[in-house]
């Protein structure tokens, strides 16, 4: 779609809302509409009431706290249902100038006597005693699980554009171990998972780094790392780490979907808002403590998750401070290969029992004639203790006249200690190189129609051990402002000021042990569970000798500043114009620094120990800290330890500004709601970093910038009170990774070969130009029906070039290399350019049930659920020739179902998530993209409330143990790793006060 299409699109759909902008929303005292609203929260019922009606609302957020409204059915006036809702309730209610006004009842006038209503209860047990002539006798009192879905939909129905809501329904009530596993739930999210846990999303096929996060009104970000090297290890990227924030700590996320010129620009994929709970979210002084036990399948080891908040207002001021700590243990195990090579091997490397046209392919063949051999073919345990901290504090200033202002401090602290046990065919004389010309000779072999050795018997082969401790930590800091203030009966003034900074931290030590000359064996690596052979006892300490020793820091910092401010004039009853600027400094730096010792000398007493961790067999690896010790090794490091092209900066300043027309009127006698603006952004970035050049590294700084104008526009049509037609159309960017626009480049070298990987500052923004539309009907509170669908065309989609080369090619210095590798080397060239641009498109099915219908008890079960298809695909370049790759992260089906059963004391609930497969990065060595399969993941929870104020709760988390596998190539599917983390089980009690 171009500009001048788009524009078009734009312009035409404004017109045809013209007519109803310039009228105003008249009801007749005469008018009748048609209600059907059942006893709810009085929020969301007085919300319905305005979406039937077309009467704006004016009541302050404290009013309507805690009351539950009166069933409303039939054909009446909107006063006559307006009085009927509110009947008993201390409050009044009244239409003045058009307007809905509720405000707390005058004590002069209260009810008195018999009629005096009692003090309203706690929201989520809380109903109103009605008149026997209106009881209504089929009507469910909404609590806990159920209640959380009925806010969660009513703010869903309430928006313009689409969106998805996660409500709480109570605090410690989320049974997921972090936000990622919350918010697979929703529909269009997929997450990626790592030790056990979810990490992060991918929202409408788009990858993480398309998805912005946003923590109580401000963009925020957080890295962390994977225990496993194929899966990225260190992450230093755009994608959000949801890992790092305990779930506790939250009481609503939104998913944005649409955009609006008022939201800041980026996030092609959609805006994730993240709130922490507020003082003037209770009604009442209130104390929430909660203790939970937890173990994992594979250690048996009880690990605790506490909870505690506090909130208290007195008059117009409220304060509230939470905390949520909770460790785990979990081990991640299986097989891996480091990955697949075409080689070949020598005459004297293949058995002579090995003839005819095998041995030809083996050791004659050509270029794409070549066998594929996996790289060191290796069992492994990637063991975890997580510690996970998160703080909370909120001032809140509310007097209740359109006036609220909140200063939010958050705190986070993730921490990992790890421990990554390995054995793989990957000595000197190993089965990890280009070509075999060593001691090895390959006894038997099967090899599959793609060409790949499945099943191998090998003699002469050196086995190595690694074992790798890792600490690292994620510190996490965000202090918010954020404030709205009505200047006017029609001026409005909101403001947010914020600093958040993420500072992530490691460190590793490594020792690789050896064990030479050996009869190995591999099988099945065309399954999900290979199994390896050995001629001889791994778990001997005496067959093992040190070879060398590692070790490794890593830091990230990731800052951003953010300033905003907008007025928003209500020009008539129905129409609203808001302009305003912001001001957002980001600033991304990192650095790594390693030591190796290639010849650390013989122990005569060598510390070892057997891998402690579930394996498929015991085995030995060097006992780390004690090898250290008795080689006195020091292992600090600074800067002439850097690896070369790790530290770059990437610094941005946005300035950006914007005006949108915002509608709330009829057309028609349907309702009808609209947002129509433009957005202008200017970023000027500064890269700086070290590049090779013919004298060597040098720093280089290089400075870009680029701006544009969005345009954006909403549309949310009542067909009927009970049927939204929603469309819109925008134009949004995402900015490029930092590594694509680092100044520096990275070298990266294993036994193997290696990795360079440069950047290119002069990136352009990926920018997508989408429309959408949704058909979303809604069974009053009891459930609805959404029908959605997408369309993004993404321009300079930013991809990769990849070029096998000879080291002594790249200019590179050949010191950066290990022992054993030379200027002749093959090295994997990585560098990102513009591509010819990319397209997604998809299908959204949303729906959710309440089985009220269903006699007896069975009227408590009710069900939710979402089946995403999502499409797209681009050009990523091998040796220079295009290959047409499905986005990275992008799976083309993702399917959630929640099935619960929800009563004021008891409600448990069943949820299974599904991804189809995905590709997770371009591939290597000439394997054609790397991908993750399918998976399945099923969690359950149940509740009991022994009294109002006590709760007991159990929950269990990826009951099916599933297994995460990952293969190169999308054709041949050459495993790379496939592991297990085990169930997970919660139990414990929340206790209120």
């Amino acid at each position: 779609m171009n500009r001048i299409h788009f524009a078009a699109l734009l312009a035409s759909t404004a017109l045809l809302a013209m007519p109803a902008a310039q009228a105003q929303a008249q009801v007749a005292q005469s008018r009748t509409f048609r209600f059907d609203a059942p006893a709810q929260d009085l929020s969301e019922a007085l919300i319905a009431f305005s979406r039937v009606t077309g009467l704006p609302l004016a009541a302050a957020p404290a009013t309507l706290r805690n009351l539950r409204s009166q069933p409303v059915l039939g054909q009446m006036t909107a006063q006559q249902a307006l009085a009927r809702m509110t009947r008993s309730l201390p409050v009044e209610a009244r239409i003045e100038a058009n307007r809905v006004i509720v405000q707390p009842r005058p004590k002069a006038t209260a009810i008195s006597g018999a009629n005096r209503p009692a003090a309203p209860a706690p929201a989520r047990t809380a109903t109103a005693a009605l008149p026997p002539q209106e009881m209504v006798p089929d009507e469910i009192v909404v609590t806990g699980f159920r209640r959380s879905l009925d806010v969660a939909q009513a703010k869903k129905r309430a928006a313009t554009g689409v969106q998805e809501v996660i409500v709480a329904e109570d605090i410690a009530a989320f049974p997921d171990q972090n936000l990622a596993e919350a918010l697979q739930r929703v529909a269009g999210v997929a997450i990626t998972r790592d030790s056990g846990e979810g990490r992060r999303i991918s929202l409408r096929g788009l990858g993480p780094e398309f998805t912005r996060t946003q923590l109580n009104g401000m963009e925020v970000l957080s890295n962390t790392a994977s225990g496993l090297d194929s899966r990225g290890g260190v992450s230093r990227s755009r994608a959000f780490d949801y890992s790092v924030f305990a779930s506790e700590l939250f009481n609503e996320v939104v998913v944005e979907k649409s955009w609006s010129a008022a939201q800041e620009e980026g996030g092609i994929g959609g805006t994730v808002g993240l709130r922490t709970g507020k003082p003037f979210d209770y009604a009442k002084d209130t104390l929430v403590l909660s203790a939970k036990g937890q173990v994992n399948q594979y250690t048996d080891k009880l690990t605790p998750r506490l909870v505690g908040l506090a909130s208290a207002h007195r008059g117009d001021f409220g304060i509230l401070v939470s905390a949520a700590y909770s460790s785990a243990d979990t081990i991640e195990w299986g097989y891996r290969n480091w990955n697949w090579s075409q080689m070949n091997w020598g005459e004297d490397n293949v058995a002579p029992s090995i003839t005819g046209p095998i041995r030809d392919q083996l050791v004659n063949a050509t270029g794409s004639e070549r066998v594929w051999n996996s790289r060191a073919q290796t069992y492994g345990s990637w063991f975890n203790h997580r510690e996970r901290l998160g703080l909370t504090g909120t001032l809140q200033y509310n007097p209740g006249n359109g006036t609220d202002v909140t200063l939010d401090v958050l705190y986070s602290r993730l921490t990992n200690d790890r421990a990554e046990n390995i054995i793989g065919n990957a000595g000197d004389n190993g089965l990890d190189a280009n070509d075999v010309t060593g001691t090895q000779q390959l006894q038997s072999v099967t090899i599959d129609s793609h060409g790949s050795i499945t099943d191998a018997v090998v003699s002469g082969v050196d086995l190595r051990s690694e074992a790798k401790p890792t600490q690292d930590s994620t510190d996490f800091w965000q202090v918010a402002l954020n404030g709205r203030m009505d200047l006017t009966d029609r001026l409005e003034l909101n403001g947010t000021a914020g600093w958040s900074k993420s500072t992530f931290d490691s460190a590793w030590q490594r020792a690789y042990l050896v064990s030479n000359g050996h009869t190995v064996g591999f099988a099945g690596l065309d399954t999900d569970t290979p199994v390896n052979s050995y001629d001889f006892d791994p778990a001997d300490p005496s067959a093992w000798t040190l070879q060398s020793l590692q070790w490794r820091e890593n830091h990230i910092e990731s800052e951003f500043w953010n300033a905003q401010a907008a007025l928003g004039w209500q020009a008539t009853d129905s129409s609203t114009l808001r302009v305003g600027g912001e001001f957002k400094q980001f600033e991304n730096s990192a650095y790594q620094y390693q030591g190796t010792n290639n010849n650390p000398g013989a122990l005569a007493n060598l510390p070892t120990l057997v891998n402690p961790y579930s394996a498929a067999i015991p085995f030995v690896v060097g006992n780390v800290p004690a090898i250290y010790a008795a080689l006195g090794q020091d292992i600090a490091l600074d800067e002439s330890n850097l690896s070369t092209g790790t530290d770059y900066t990437v610094k941005e300043r946005t300035f950006a500004a914007f005006a949108q027309y915002e509608l709330n009127t009829t057309l028609g006698g349907m309702d009808l709601r609209a947002d129509l603006g433009v957005r202008y952004y200017n970023t000027r970035l500064t890269s700086r970093g070290s590049s090779v050049t013919d004298a060597g590294l040098v720093p280089v700084e290089i400075r870009n910038s680029y701006d544009g104008f969005l345009p954006a526009l909403n549309i949310a049509l009542n067909l009927r009170p009970d049927l939204i037609a929603r469309i819109g159309a925008n134009r949004n960017i995402s900015r490029p990774g930092f590594a694509d626009l680092s100044a520096a480049a990275t070298v990266r070298v294993a036994g193997y070969g290696g990795t360079i990987s440069a950047g290119n500052p002069y990136l352009a923004p990926y920018t997508a130009d989408s429309i959408e539309g949704a058909l979303e009907y809604y069974d009053g509170t009891r459930g609805f029906l959404a029908l959605g669908m997408f369309y993004k065309n993404m321009k300079s989609f930013v991809t990769t070039e990849t070029t096998q080369v000879p080291y002594g090619e790249t200019g590179y210095p050949l010191s950066l290399l290990e022992e054993g590798l030379d200027a002749s080397t093959v090295f994997n060239f990585t560098r990102p350019i513009n591509g010819p641009g990319a397209s997604i498109h998809g299908v959204e099915l949303a729906a959710r049930r309440n089985f009220d219908f269903l006699p007896g008890p069975l009227r408590n079960l009710g069900a939710q659920g979402n089946v995403t298809y999502a499409d797209g695909s681009s050009d990523v370049l091998y040796s220079g020739v295009a290959y047409d790759l499905p986005l990275t992260d992008l799976s083309k089906w993702s399917v959630n179902g929640t099935i619960y059963y929800d009563t004021p004391q008891f409600g448990a609930r069943g949820s299974v998530a599904y991804r189809s497969r995905y590709r997770s990065g371009s591939g290597g060595n000439g394997n054609i993209g790397e991908y993750f399969t399918p998976s399945t993941v099923f969690d359950a929870t149940a509740y009991y409330n022994v009294t109002p104020m006590l709760q007991l709760r159990v929950e269990g988390l990826n009951l099916s143990d599933q297994r995460i596998i990952q293969y190169a190539d999308g054709e041949a599917k050459r495993l790379m790793t496939s592991t297990v983390s085990g169930r997970t089980i919660t139990f414990g009690a929340t206790l209120r006060f």
